[in-house]
């Protein structure tokens, strides 16, 4: 195993996962994914970020949730965050659109990169469904597993005591992340729900939504600091 290829993840997350990681479907993905890497396949994002979002965000510091699908699949762009790319990449057309929202939303001017990661370290928990992809090969590694450990991880948020600000962006998230209860089904979660980013559907109700200032205000109002969405300017040496 190359340095590249050790996998990451904060202790937070190791003991409340033993089972799952346990479980014959992870021996099944994880032997699929040996077998991707031998017949020659690019996999993104490398092996040491498969799980960057949860080395990232500790399930004790988990405040807020955002719900992708699969990593992108084009060279140099995944590294373990949903909606996020590497520096140096341009932000993808469903980013631009997140921004545009948080800029109408806060009044926050869009950044110049599409590096999420500190909104990683302030509780916002960036989970795709599937946490790997083939080079150039949307959605390649569906069904092979990954989708009922992310599954588990969501259950483990949906489970904590403190409450938890789930985006749930299409249809996708929405039926992934149904099972949480909200405040007005009698839990302690909220629970946005809007229409995907992308250029295909965000004039259908993700503009507008105010999913930021909602989450921070409810953060607020539960005693907790909101999150700062304002992304810092890279340092030169990660570009």
């Amino acid at each position: 195993m190359t340095k590249n290829d050790q996998v990451k993840l904060h202790d937070s997350w190791k003991i409340p996962l033993s089972e799952e990681f346990a479980k014959p479907y992870m021996a099944g993905l994880k032997e699929f994914l040996i077998t991707e890497k031998a017949a020659g396949k690019r996999i993104f994002p490398k092996g040491s970020e498969y799980f960057r979002a949860l080395d990232l965000t500790p399930l004790g510091d988990v405040r807020v949730v955002i719900l992708g699908q699969d990593p992108y699949h084009g060279p140099g762009q995944a590294h373990g965050l949903c909606f996020s790319v590497q520096p140096g990449v341009r932000p993808p057309p469903s980013l631009v659109n997140i921004y545009k929202e948080l800029e109408s939303d806060l009044h926050i001017p869009r950044p110049g990169h599409g590096y999420l990661e500190s909104w990683a370290r302030q509780g916002v928990l960036l989970l795709n469904s599937v946490l790997t992809v083939r080079n150039g090969e949307a959605a390649s590694h569906r069904g092979k597993g990954w989708e009922q450990f992310t599954d588990a991880i969501v259950n483990l948020i949906a489970d904590k005591a403190e409450p938890v600000v789930f985006l749930l962006w299409g249809s996708y998230a929405q039926k992934k992340a149904a099972f949480v209860r909200s405040i007005d089904q009698g839990g302690q979660h909220l629970v946005l729900q809007a229409p995907h980013p992308s250029p295909l559907s965000a004039h259908n109700g993700f503009f507008g939504c105010r999913h930021f200032s909602q989450t921070n205000a409810f953060l607020e109002s539960r005693g907790m600091a909101p999150i700062d969405w304002a992304l810092p300017e890279l340092d030169a040496q990660l570009i």
